[in-house]
């Protein structure tokens, strides 16, 4: 459990600071990866619409034409991007990245600021997996009635492993899990279902130059805060603190929520550790992040770390919890009373 999602923190954090690869980004003659100095943005390669002309990032795309995958001269300015402009490199640009970078521009159009367009876009994919991460949720909480029953099966047949005995266990087993509706590859569905949109749209903001001329409560969207702070804008550790809240109460909550499930001291040690861990390298990378992308995480992990808690309080958890706590409080208590008694001679 530990190496996967290390493995997993290691393959977002490569994607957020490079997109899906160095080779994706514009390299000048020494090949290291060109940055727009203004706002220490690495500029892609494979750019879905070109920057408005006559912009100083229009001027630096420009210089290196090409460089470009498809040359400025044949690309709609992303005012006028549309799905069937130029040809897709495949059916992953087709199906999930250009939608994605249309839906955010138009939109984006509608409200006047791209920021807010990327917080709604962000917004509505946590919406549309709602229904995904509640049957997720729930499944979990019934896991823990599974591994109890799975407990009493495993005691029954212990030491019997003859063919009869194995078919037998084996029946008992999946009757538990049709009795508590326990699918066990229906828990892997959000995963599978929400990483692409989520690299889709790292894609799609990354491939849209649009989005980082635009600005947002003062920041410019394409600004990243190493770079708005040595301007000496410290209102870009306001985006840092706040990366690392969401960060952390997302995980906390979804983290604790599978050690709990298991109830396992060790592993709720370990889902700690990484919570912790992963709250550092995500706040370290932040640095590095444009400032669309980090209102996009800012958004997208506060609603996770929302949605979260909300499912435990509509399962009953956080009830569950406080009336250990209060039994807990109550059994301290009555033991010392009866010391109390017993010290004075009244217990009886």
């Amino acid at each position: 459990m530990k190496n996967k999602i290390l493995a997993f923190i290691i393959v977002v954090m490569v994607l957020l600071t490079s997109g899906c690869g160095a080779n994706d980004y514009i390299k000048d003659n020494d090949k290291k990866i060109v940055q727009y100095k203004e706002t220490g943005q690495n500029l892609p390669n494979n750019i879905l619409c070109k920057p408005e002309p006559d912009t100083e990032l229009y001027k630096v795309y420009e210089q290196y034409d090409k460089e470009l995958k498809i040359s400025l001269s044949k690309l709609p300015t992303c005012s006028k991007f549309k799905l069937n402009s130029n040809k897709s490199s495949g059916i992953w640009e087709m199906i999930f990245v250009k939608p994605l970078a249309y839906l955010i521009l138009k939109l984006g159009s509608l409200v006047g600021n791209m920021g807010i367009s990327l917080i709604i876009v962000g917004l509505l994919i946590r919406l549309i997996l709602l229904p995904f991460s509640y049957k997720t949720q729930k499944q979990s909480k019934n896991m823990q009635k599974v591994q109890q029953e799975m407990q009493k099966i495993e005691f029954k047949y212990r030491g019997r492993e003859d063919r009869d005995s194995l078919m037998l266990k084996s029946q008992e087993m999946m009757e538990v899990y049709k009795k508590y509706n326990i699918k066990p590859m229906s828990g892997c569905l959000i995963s599978f279902l929400q990483l692409p949109l989520f690299f889709a749209f790292l894609q799609a903001i990354n491939r849209v130059p649009a989005i980082f001329e635009d600005t947002l409560l003062g920041f410019n969207l394409g600004m990243t805060p190493y770079v708005g702070l040595s301007k000496g804008n410290y209102l870009y550790l306001i985006l840092i603190v706040l990366i690392a809240l969401s960060t952390y109460f997302s995980f906390k909550y979804t983290m604790n929520s599978t050690a709990q499930m298991t109830d396992n001291k060790e592993m709720t040690n370990q889902m700690n550790s990484m919570t912790t861990i992963m709250v550092v390298i995500i706040t370290l990378t932040s640095f590095s992040l444009s400032t669309a992308l980090s209102f996009y995480w800012i958004t997208t992990y506060a609603f996770i770390a929302i949605q979260t808690y909300l499912f435990k309080r509509l399962s009953g958890e956080t009830k569950n919890k406080k009336d250990k706590k209060d039994n807990k409080n109550k059994k301290i208590k009555d033991k010392l009373e009866i010391k109390r008694g017993l010290k004075y001679g009244n217990n009886n």
